[in-house]
């Protein structure tokens, strides 16, 4: 559970959701999602989240990938109980994270 005297909103949030690989719940694209985030980083002065779908309007994907989110184009950003792994797929040295990545995901 976020503390309450703790900065809010959705940057916040996901900071958090990282540091603690928890899920956030939010809404993109009018679908609700449980998003377990594995880094937050700048491109074009905006900020980006990469993480894995683990459910989609409460259903499993049919298979996991990583996705990029523009953090503006979620909604309703909280944190859930619900604990992660950092993902395979993941790979924090990805060129495009470069002098880009705020925070990520230790394996």
């Amino acid at each position: 559970m976020q503390n309450p005297s703790g900065p809010t909103g959705p940057v916040p949030t996901v900071f958090e959701a990282i540091v603690r690989k928890r899920c956030l719940r939010a809404t993109y694209n009018r679908t609700d999602i449980t998003l377990a985030p594995h880094i937050i980083y700048t491109r074009h002065d905006d900020l980006f989240v990469d993480g894995v779908v683990l459910e989609r309007d409460g259903k499993p994907p049919r298979e996991l990938k990583l996705g990029t989110f523009k953090l503006a184009g979620l909604n309703g950003v909280g944190l859930t109980e619900r604990d992660f792994d950092a993902n395979p797929l993941f790979a924090a040295n990805d060129p495009k994270y470069a002098e880009a990545a705020l925070m990520a995901v230790e394996a």
